[in-house]
């Protein structure tokens, strides 16, 4: 419940509003994101915003430029003392909801995440259960959903793909989206970061979207957003071009050919989709240059 508050609560509905949810699945996701120990709703979407607003550049919180421990977590421990900064997140101030739960975080954190699996565990089999219950379902848990969220900051921002964007570090990871509730899709996140799906792929497993799409069958969730899949496949075959493009660029003139078939099939997927032939895109009568690197009239 945690894992999934964050991932549900502070990031996709407070975070980037990628949704609208009754009051109660709001309420539930403040509880337990508190008992997750990643700060308030308020403070944690104040520094996700400046890290998409930011990314790769100083004002990103979590700037892996600075190195992996910082992104990870050392970005955590230096900055202890300094006041958060809520300039970004106007309409969660006005909310009471993410008000109160920014009042009395951690009082709802240690109630949720620590005293209410304990009492659990006393009541299903004694003081051993329930001290059973304390460092597993309350202190490993926290620390497991940490550092899931953690590596989101760092480990996708390092290691995967970049199916859809290289305008910044972020990448698609499948490991990372099984620990972190189909958050590891992360290239896609920061192209689209107000689609409701980080998994966009139908055999991609992001268990945040499903549980989105189920509120949403029963009357507790509304107005999910979603990118169009024309502009989707658009972002796709437009970041393959670019990496085409790059190889081609690197290689010896006798492989150039073999790249340029996979060129050439890229640009006839293009012909599907009308009006993609604006800047940066390869139109019909496009050649590749060698060098210049880039795509010319023939």
């Amino acid at each position: 419940l945690t894992g999934l508050s964050i991932t549900l609560g502070y990031h996709r509905l407070f975070s980037h509003h990628s949704f609208q949810a009754a009051w109660p699945v709001r309420l539930m996701t403040l509880i337990f994101g508190a008992a997750a120990f990643e700060n308030s709703a308020l403070t944690w979407c104040a520094d996700h915003r400046q890290h998409h607003k930011h990314t790769d550049h100083e004002e990103d919180p979590y700037n892996i430029s600075k190195g992996f421990f910082h992104a990870h977590m050392g970005w955590i421990m230096f900055k202890l003392g300094e006041p958060p900064s809520f300039a970004c997140v106007p309409d969660l101030e006005r909310d009471p909801l993410v008000r109160w739960q920014h009042k009395y975080y951690v009082v709802i954190g240690l109630l949720a995440g620590f005293v209410l699996p304990a009492v659990i565990g006393w009541f299903w089999g004694g003081a051993d259960v329930a001290l059973g219950a304390f460092l597993i379902a309350g202190v490993a848990r926290t620390v497991f959903v940490h550092h899931s969220t953690f590596f989101i900051n760092s480990l996708c921002h390092t290691l995967g793909k970049q199916p859809y964007s290289d305008r910044c570090t972020a990448r698609d990871h499948w490991l990372m989206a099984f620990f972190t509730f189909g958050e590891g899709y992360h290239n896609f996140h920061h192209a689209f970061q107000h689609d409701y799906r980080n998994g966009v792929k139908a055999w991609q497993f992001d268990p945040t979207k499903w549980s989105i799409w189920l509120l949403s069958k029963v009357g507790m969730a509304s107005h999910l957003r979603r990118v169009p899949d024309e502009r989707i496949r658009h972002a796709e075959i437009t970041e393959q071009q670019r990496q085409l493009a790059a190889k081609m660029a690197a290689m010896p003139s006798a492989n150039v050919a073999k790249v340029r078939v996979q060129v050439e099939a890229v640009q006839y997927e293009f012909r599907g989709f009308p009006g993609c032939y604006g800047k940066g895109a390869v139109g019909r009568g496009q050649a590749y240059s060698r060098g210049t690197g880039q795509y010319q009239v023939a």
